[in-house]
């Protein structure tokens, strides 16, 4: 309802512009104190619009459109529809006339009837505006694109009116088209006719779109105007944090969560610039204190968790890792997200020497990594990754490649990208071949594997050459 109220607020300023047009001031006068009387004194507003109706206004349109307006911006429907239909009385073509019957047909939620009678409003007079803008509000929600074809014959008959484009830019970022809205709010948002909403929306428009040394400079400008700003310093925190201006990008911080007006700010919005200060238990400490506020953030645990890979703390990554994925219901436990824990377990098994694991617990890392890529790979039979995944977990378990426990998990990747015939696997057979090929290079010295020295000399020469294959100057293979 206050949407609506709001719109018809704007469509009364924009109708008002065409009753100034006007040469009889004086009645327009008489219907800026008719709005103050009808909410205080209902009786005597319609004494009023009866006297100003008479004699040779009677079939004053203008007028009539007016008294009406005031009356449906009071809420009063009967009597804004009463004038309507006088307007319409007095003349059967009036586009003010049926944009009144409009808006009040969007006032009693009828968009059909709204949009046909905005319609009929531009049949009457081509260059009726407020129609064209009423129309749009009407779709743009329910049909972006009628709204804004509607808009854009409107702009080749006004090419200079930044209602328009004011209105363009309102619905393309609606429709999440950050280009095309930027592009809509460049033409007014830095103009006298802009207000600070629109400088704010120009700023995010311009950031959603990744342009943000000019999504900055609007933040700038709106900071000028009014440095407590909280959009315009959380944009330029955002923007100078991507553009890697990290100081700044901390000065902008300080301000947002300690000087802004209203600002109704996250603590996920510090941790993510903490982060690329590669601050990384400050940023846990911001996730932590979200997770705080609200309980059901438990999707934070995820980014916890990432703050602790980046440090190398694998223990404690997992374990946060651990809370988000529990947290999540039955259906939404999917195997990329289980993939992510076994990628964790594995870089705890294979990170550098360090204070923080000891090689029993290296180990089992590694036994839990290959744990849950079997899980993946049963669950996703036709990807490749589970069984890569379990491949290299046990290679790291087996660092000399005496025991082979990669060998059956390479072999079957091998045997699955080989069958896709896709380039963008060859990556991935290359270090399917590359393990293979030293396997059975290994397997020649075994004295144990004497008889099948020359068959695993074969074989070893085989998957190095398909290495060469595919690239020609792999200098192990070569080499092997």
């Amino acid at each position: 309802m206050k949407r609506v109220q709001m719109f018809l607020a704007g469509a009364f300023i924009a109708v008002g512009s065409l009753y100034a047009q006007s040469s009889d001031a004086e009645w327009q006068m008489e219907v800026a104190k008719l709005k103050e009387t009808i909410q205080s004194d209902p009786a005597q507003a319609a004494e009023q619009a009866e006297q100003l109706i008479k004699g040779k206004n009677k079939k004053n349109v203008e007028l009539l459109t007016a008294i009406g307006e005031a009356y449906l911006q009071a809420d009063k429907l009967s009597e804004a529809q009463m004038y309507a239909a006088l307007a319409k009385k007095a003349n059967g073509k009036s586009a003010l006339a049926s944009v009144l019957e409009g808006d009040i047909a969007a006032k009693q939620k009828n968009a059909g009837l709204a949009s046909q009678k905005y319609e009929e409003a531009i049949y009457f007079d081509s260059r009726c505006t407020p129609a064209y803008l009423k129309y749009a509000d009407i779709y743009k929600s329910a049909n972006a694109g009628l709204a804004i074809e509607k808009l854009n014959q409107l702009k080749t008959l006004e090419p200079s009116n930044t209602a328009i484009d004011k209105k363009l830019a309102e619905i393309y970022y609606l429709k999440n088209d950050f280009s095309k809205a930027a592009d809509a709010y460049s033409r007014f948002a830095m103009g006298p006719t802009a207000n600070e909403e629109d400088l704010v929306k120009y700023a995010f428009a311009l950031f959603l779109n990744h342009d943000f040394a000019k999504s900055l400079e609007v933040a700038n400008m709106g900071l000028k105007k009014n440095p407590r700003h909280a959009a315009f310093n959380r944009l330029a925190m955002y923007n100078n944090t991507d553009l890697k201006r990290f100081e700044e990008a901390l000065k902008a911080a300080d301000v947002f969560f300690n000087e802004c007006d209203k600002a109704d700010y996250s603590y996920l919005d510090y941790g993510h610039l903490l982060e690329e200060l590669k601050k990384y238990d400050e940023a846990v400490g911001q996730y932590e204190k979200a997770v705080e506020l609200d309980p059901t953030k438990t999707d934070l645990y995820k980014n916890i968790s990432s703050a602790y890979e980046q440090k190398n703390d694998y223990k404690k990554a997992i374990g946060a890792y651990h809370k988000y994925y529990s947290s999540l219901e039955k259906e939404k436990q999917t195997p990329d997200l289980q993939f992510q824990l076994g990628r964790l377990y594995y870089g705890a098994g294979t990170q550098p020497d360090s204070l923080t694991i000891n090689a029993e617990e290296r180990k089992q890392a590694l036994m839990s990594a290959d744990s849950v890529f079997q899980v993946i790979s049963e669950a996703a039979p036709d990807s490749y990754l589970g069984n890569f995944w379990r491949a290299r977990a046990n290679s790291a378990l087996d660092p000399e490649t005496t025991q082979g426990l990669a060998k059956p998990f390479y072999e079957e990747v091998a045997a699955l990208l080989e069958s896709k015939n896709d380039p963008h696997y060859n990556s991935a057979l290359v270090e399917c071949y590359s393990y293979l090929g030293y396997y059975y290079l290994l397997a020649i010295e075994n004295p144990t594997l004497k008889a099948e020295a020359k068959a695993n000399k074969e074989k070893s020469k085989e998957y190095w050459s398909k290495i060469l294959a595919i690239d020609p100057a792999n200098a192990t293979a070569k080499r092997a």
